[in-house]
């Protein structure tokens, strides 16, 4: 099977941007999405010709191919593009077969020659040269014999060329494509010390290629932020067993402003295997201040307080970085040494100076409740509602829980034990302070309006 894309190719000669023969550099997005822009040494012949142009990933964009030359004084045109992807298999083969005759040779050194007929999974149907009809079990064939490769059959996914040359030789070629089954995310290593005031974290970028191709000794950048992309039907990446590499050490990537995005690109060449997920280091670990915060939301979860981390990402604070979106893991050291996990989050893209607030868990030793301890109707349009909200402190140190409390409809508190500020139009903050052992009931009046 061939797909046949026409393209009428403009060969711009940009000897300022042109790379040496055999780069190869490759752009990683976290959206599915690789562009890889390469130099090959292609030999073209003076006039109009066909050119192969092969070790292309399986889930190439054959729409996205651009193509440059890197000499001024030769000019080389690309009239027509095929995209061959119909991979040579058994299955394949049997089919192409049909009609034709093939040999079959079995356990027993018997040959038998013959017309194929019908292919099946267990056996085939051949007529020999007096007509005879024969069922062959496969079982039994150790060997099986095709005269040629069939057309259309190929070993490896392949662009082919119609060119036209007004030079016989060879060229060095600027290629560039895009291709799915690429993907990256960054993974965050949090570990907290003793006294849970600071945290010590290192981020790794986690690079997935299932794209069908590995890239040698590549310059690898990866874009972290959300482009945006027209919806094209296509084949999606196939789903296949990973084997992982991890990056040992050795320079963590640079990081820059490259549009509306950032870039991060390693100062060194790697490889990234087909059907391999590589991890290399984002940047060296970093010491920031921590606030370990207590959180109950009774409107989201009426038992459980959480636990979070909060920080600022900002350079005052020990950070202040772009952080792409990821996975953040959570550790402390026990006595002995040994690291716990704690919990684990995900955070946005964040840029620099922003505050990142992270799950941890759920506290152990504090209990909280509410419940509507009141509710009058005073007429059709107005009712008064007494809210009582209980934290209990079974800890040995004291804490302060941050109550979140959501007020839906026209409102207006009218009574209230404690301070509070308000968030936004439905959201009331409070800052609780409970002793170790200790319980406190938060009281809250408030008169609800309907209009």
């Amino acid at each position: 099977m061939k797909k046949k894309t026409v393209l009428f190719v403009t060969v711009v000669l940009l000897l300022a941007a042109a790379v040496s023969a055999n780069d190869l550099v490759v752009t990683v997005y976290n959206s599915n999405l690789g562009v890889v822009s390469e130099t090959r040494s292609l030999e073209f012949k003076k006039g109009i010709g066909r050119l192969p142009f092969r070790d292309v990933p399986a889930y190439i964009d054959a729409a996205s191919v651009r193509f440059e030359i890197a000499e001024s004084d030769k000019n080389v045109s690309i009239l027509e593009q095929n995209y061959a992807f119909d991979l040579v298999s058994p299955e394949k083969l049997y089919a192409k077969y049909i009609d034709h005759e093939i040999e079959l040779i079995d356990k027993e050194g018997r040959l038998y020659t013959g017309t194929l007929l019908a292919p099946s999974g267990n056996s085939v149907t051949m007529m020999d040269e007096l007509g005879k009809v024969k069922i062959i079990s496969l079982k039994e064939v150790t060997e099986v014999n095709f005269p040629v490769l069939p057309d259309g059959l190929i070993t490896r996914p392949t662009l082919f060329w119609l060119y036209h040359s007004d030079y016989s030789g060879t060229i060095d070629c600027n290629v560039g494509y895009q291709t799915s089954g690429m993907n990256w995310t960054a993974e965050y290593v949090g570990l907290l010390d003793e006294s849970e005031t600071e945290l010590s974290l290192s981020g790794w970028a986690s690079i997935d290629n299932t794209s069908g191709k590995t890239y040698k000794d590549a310059k690898l950048k990866l874009i972290a932020g959300d482009i945006h992309r027209a919806p094209v039907p296509g084949r999606g990446p196939r789903m296949e067993q990973m084997l992982m590499a991890k990056g040992m050490g050795g320079e963590s990537f640079e990081e820059k402003a490259f549009f509306e995005y950032h870039m991060y690109t390693l100062p060194r060449k790697t490889t990234l295997a087909d059907k391999e997920i590589k991890q290399v280091s984002l940047f060296e670990p970093a010491e920031t201040g921590i606030e370990k915060v207590y959180l109950y939301q009774p409107d989201r979860d009426g038992k459980s307080v959480k636990v979070k981390v909060e920080f600022v990402n900002s350079k005052d604070a020990g950070l202040g970085m772009p952080l792409p979106a990821g996975r953040v893991r959570m550790f402390k050291a026990d006595s002995d040494g040994s690291l716990v996990l704690l919990g684990e989050d995900r955070i946005d893209h964040t840029p620099k100076d922003e505050e990142v607030s992270l799950t941890v868990g759920t506290a152990f030793d504090i209990a909280a409740e509410e419940r509507l301890a009141e509710q009058t109707r005073i007429s059709k349009l107005v009712e008064n509602r007494k809210y009582e909200i209980e934290l209990r402190n079974r800890k040995d140190e004291d804490v302060i829980v941050k109550v979140e409390k959501k007020l839906w409809g026209f409102w207006e508190v009218q009574e209230c034990n404690f301070d509070y500020k308000q968030k936004d139009a439905n959201t009331l903050v409070f800052q609780i302070p409970v002793k170790a052992g200790e319980t406190v009931i938060l009281e809250l009046a408030v008169r609800f309006t309907s209009r």
